[in-house]
């Protein structure tokens, strides 16, 4: 029976090829507007570690006070070096690391190739197996290594592939800003988006990965200053690493997991005896003022997701159901101008059932039809935003197998939800009115 009424439906939309072609293009153009912004929507809002991203959390301490604000209890992004240490000396959690953005200088100690520059963070060794880093050979450090600031260092694929032709170079040596490191691990490709360890230094979004990853400790006892932001009260008393390690200047990222409720809850009264201990100790004189987020709440703290993204993508649903207002319009005309046909089948016993699927099924053909379009003009559409996002974002905008489908289905089901009106107002016909009329 299908084949008849699709034959029946695709006969009436020949009959009519204008009407077609407009509820074709208001289908395919509001299709296309709202997975254009979805797609845009999805690459600077997706989950950048599904798997435990409800257990990493990001403290924040008050080591500055209301007056270093202008009398607000606002929060810097990071930490202090010293309390980070103290975090990390105390250790809490189950994984935990301090963290900031490097941009040292590197070649191959045996001399091979030419001195450049790479990104990359200093690190704790759990940063490894707390944020599942992948690795092609090799591993991360030890705890140990962290404590005597051992010269290791993991290197990314990409970057293996420039210095040692893609081959395993777990045991070879590099300098690192003069001093000589053994590489202990590579990793696969790992640029998870957003940038979720380190937001405050890479605005959530980076094109390229870490090339290189040292230890935390290390990184501070050869001097190797960061490249990412600082926020201080009052400028350091001596330049470098070395004053920003004594200052009380906000610069070192920080995360640790927590597996469950009652370790949350441990580690909040621990970082409230953490601030009641300095204010004992005289370094601060001001009431606690902590703060614990998990991954999900601090990416919307510091809205790595741009809130514009949110209004649009709702500005483009409430095109598309404008679009299927004019669309159910449009059908109820041409199903009610067939109101002698109608009568006719009904008076020669054809069901209600009948009338549903015929025209149910000439709603469905529409949506197919815009589905088509509304792909094309997806596809389009993302090309033209590529042009319009910042560089670090646009390339994760992209059309997938998923949001092709996607596509297809919100066309087709949007398309017979417009049609179930004008299907219901056909199949309220009188045959012998209509009979009577004609």
């Amino acid at each position: 029976m299908f084949s008849y009424y699709a034959d029946l439906a695709f006969r009436s939309l020949r009959r009519s090829p204008g009407l077609t072609v407009l509820m074709v293009l208001a289908i395919g153009f509001g299709v296309a507007a709202t997975m254009t912004t979805l797609a845009v929507f999805r690459a600077v809002s997706g989950d950048p570690i599904p798997s435990k991203s409800s257990r990493l959390f990001i403290p924040q301490v008050d080591v500055w006070g209301p007056s270093a604000q202008g009398g607000k209890a606002v929060l810097p992004n990071a930490l202090d070096y010293a309390t980070a240490r103290a975090l990390m000396r105390d250790h809490r959690g189950t994984y935990q690391s301090a963290i900031y953005k490097i941009s040292p200088t590197l070649q191959r100690s045996d001399g091979g190739g030419h001195a450049m520059t790479v990104d990359g963070h200093a690190v704790g060794g759990e940063f490894f197996p707390m944020l599942n880093v992948p690795f092609r050979f090799g591993a991360g450090w030890s705890r140990h290594d962290d404590v005597v600031r051992a010269n290791v260092v993991v290197i990314s694929q990409q970057l293996n592939q420039r210095l040692f032709s893609g081959r395993n170079s777990v045991g070879r040596t590099l300098d690192i800003d003069g001093r000589s490191y053994r590489v202990v691990g590579i990793m696969k490709h790992w640029n998870p988006q957003p940038r979720f360890f380190d937001v405050v230094n890479s605005g959530g979004f980076s094109s390229t990965g870490e090339d290189v990853l040292i230890p935390f400790n290390t990184a501070i006892s050869a001097g190797i200053t960061t490249t990412g932001n600082t926020q201080c009260r009052s400028s350091p008393e001596q330049p470098g690493i070395s004053g920003l390690a004594q200052s009380r200047c906000a610069w070192v990222a920080y995360m640790v997991q927590l597996d469950d409720p009652a370790a949350v809850a441990d580690y909040r009264h621990y970082l409230n005896g953490y601030a009641e201990w300095l204010r004992n100790r005289g370094v601060t004189h001001w009431a606690p003022n902590n703060r614990l987020r998990s991954l999900p709440q601090w990416l919307d703290h510091m809205q790595v997701v741009p809130p514009d993204t949110g209004v649009s993508l709702l500005v483009a649903l409430g095109l598309l159901l404008v679009c299927l207002a004019n669309t159910s319009g449009l059908l109820l005309a041409k199903f009610l101008r067939r109101s002698g046909e109608i009568g006719v089948r009904r008076a020669v016993g054809a069901p209600r059932s009948a009338i549903y699927a015929q025209y149910l099924t000439e709603a469905g053909m529409v949506g197919l039809a815009g589905g088509c379009l509304g792909i094309a003009l997806t596809m389009l559409g993302v090309m033209c935003v590529h042009r319009l996002l910042p560089g670090d974002i646009a390339p994760l905008a992209h059309v997938d197998v998923a949001l092709l489908m996607f596509t297809i289905l919100v066309a087709l089901l949007s398309t017979l939800v417009a049609g179930i009106y004008p299907t219901f107002r056909a199949t309220l016909v009188q045959p012998t009115l209509q009979l009577k009329s004609g």
